[in-house]
């Protein structure tokens, strides 16, 4: 899961650090345990040292509910990306890999597109998949991945959550975020949760 992740777990960069004007925001956290997938996001959005939303929704249900996906980033960027991936998941009838080798291929190489500032975790049943602007599409190792500010907080206690109990996907998700939210300056405890 490293490469994807790479720019998500970074510390923040002195630029991002010191420029009040920059939107920072947000955990994403998705986990998958005993034929369940849970998807988790917290609602902050800040702009430098303010929190500007406390509510904002990152994670939605696509393809009728079948498959869900989060973002991390821009929002505007986040939601242009959610479009494109439900376009791909229509023209190729549900078929989660292949719809995000597409949008990846169209995020990276499209003059548009590879300007967003973004990235998305989707799963269905079957997969989860760490999405790029890079190229990169990653299935991680673990039945968890996590995207954003929060990230590496949510994965380790989410990692650990899984290790140690037998909590249901849901409510290893809906924990992890929590502790993320009391260890991250960007990440809140307003959480969206939805599952498969």
């Amino acid at each position: 899961m490293r490469p994807a992740c790479r720019d998500a777990l970074q510390p923040l960069s002195k630029e991002t650090q010191e420029d009040p004007g920059l939107m920072k925001a947000t955990t994403i956290l998705c986990v998958k345990r005993a034929g369940q997938v849970a998807m988790a996001g917290d609602g902050q959005v800040t702009l430098g040292r303010t929190v500007l939303k406390h509510s904002a929704r990152k994670v939605r249900r696509m393809r009728n509910g079948k498959v869900l996906g989060g973002f991390a980033g821009s929002a505007a960027d986040g939601l242009t990306l959610f479009e494109k991936f439900e376009e791909r998941l229509d023209e190729f009838s549900g078929n989660l890999v292949r719809s995000a080798v597409e949008l990846a291929r169209d995020w990276r190489t499209d003059r548009v597109l590879r300007k967003l500032n973004a990235m998305m975790i989707v799963a269905d049943s079957q997969s989860m998949l760490l999405i790029s602007g890079t190229g990169e599409i990653l299935e991680p190792d673990h039945d968890v991945a996590a995207i954003g500010s929060g990230a590496p907080y949510a994965l380790a206690a989410a990692r650990a959550l899984m290790d140690h109990t037998d909590l249901p996907a849901a409510e290893v998700a809906a924990r992890a975020l929590e502790i993320a939210g009391e260890i991250c300056i960007y990440t809140n405890r307003e959480i969206v949760l939805e599952t498969l």
